[in-house]
């Protein structure tokens, strides 16, 4: 495939190999060691010691890169030919401590870092999101967040912990890496402890949009809501997959009813291109709990969307 200046490596020609033969790169991408650069690396980490209640997400970016062998080279709905365009590459999987979450959170902020390219990182748990964070921030100074989950993962311990799958966001604010006046939820819902959740949420700077203003508001009023609060400062991306209801992803480790679908949240991250995306996560998929590989292939459409909006970034 080629590029303006470059020659491009692309995923694996599915007409000359059978997409259910051969290793399960990303979307059958090369990887990172196979190409001499890499502008856009898919990364996983498999990591799920700080979740609260089903593990298994450390199975997760096997999971997904399975699932991913059917996508495409050229996404029609951004008008995009995002392998062409930048070179993509599987960045394969960062080897963390499963027995110890700080040694864990350490080894992910310093691998990030070290790897030159913009990041989509397959989770693992939501633990992941705070050093990718903080990796971004070191970058670009803080970060916009758009924050698609069932819950707010702004909690500040559980059993006494600080950093745990449903703390990350609080800890980021904490740190002073994210932009207050820029950040979103999206999809939240469910039961909480108490009110005064919300009203802790609220004075680390985020803005909610719950799964009933999706289906109340509809798709374009609330990316026209995202962009606004987004408008040019870089953005951080953070997908937990259970913000999609339990019919479109059973595989996950907190599953609340009444989420988004797996079309509304494309569309929605669709909606945000064009914005200054500067890397992107999604995580909490548990296939131990999946069916029919429902949550991985939705997971890898989320991943391939996400790769695809980095594309669309101006080279840097």
């Amino acid at each position: 495939m080629t590029n303006t200046d470059r020659m491009n490596f692309g995923p694996v020609d599915s007409s000359k190999v059978p997409r259910f033969a051969g290793p399960a790169t990303f979307a059958r991408l090369p990887r990172l060691d196979q190409v001499p650069r890499a502008d856009v690396a898919v990364v996983g980490v498999p990591f799920d010691t700080g979740v609260s209640y089903r593990p298994g997400a450390r199975f997760g970016p096997a999971a997904v890169r399975e699932a991913s062998r059917l996508l495409r080279p050229y996404h029609p709905g951004l008008d995009v030919s995002p392998f062409e365009r930048f070179q993509v590459a599987d960045a394969g999987d960062i080897a963390v401590n499963p027995f110890d979450i700080g040694a864990a959170i350490e080894t992910i902020e310093g691998a990030a870092g070290e790897l030159d390219a913009k990041l989509v990182t397959i989770g693992g748990d939501h633990t992941i999101a705070l050093p990718l964070l903080r990796s971004a921030a070191r970058k670009h100074g803080p970060v916009a967040l758009v924050h698609f989950d069932a819950h707010l993962d702004t909690w500040d311990t559980y059993f006494g912990a600080e950093y745990t799958h449903g703390t990350p966001f609080r800890r980021a604010a904490e740190e002073g890496i994210l932009d207050t006046e820029a950040l979103s939820h999206v999809g939240i819902r469910g039961s909480l402890y108490g009110k005064r959740d919300l009203e802790e949420d609220r004075r680390l700077g985020f803005g909610i949009v719950t799964a009933a203003d999706v289906l109340r508001r509809g798709l374009d009023e609330v990316i026209d809501l995202l962009r606004q609060r987004v408008g040019d400062r870089p953005l951080y991306l953070s997908v937990d997959i259970d913000v999609l209801d339990p019919a479109h992803a059973p595989g996950t480790g907190t599953p609340e009813a009444g989420g988004l679908t797996s079309r509304e949240l494309l569309e929605i991250l669709r909606g945000l291109a064009g914005l200054n995306l500067i890397g992107a996560d999604v995580v909490e998929v548990a296939p131990a709990y999946d069916h029919a590989e429902i949550t991985s292939i939705a997971a890898s459409h989320v991943a391939y969307d996400l790769v695809s909006l980095l594309a669309l970034q101006e080279k840097t």
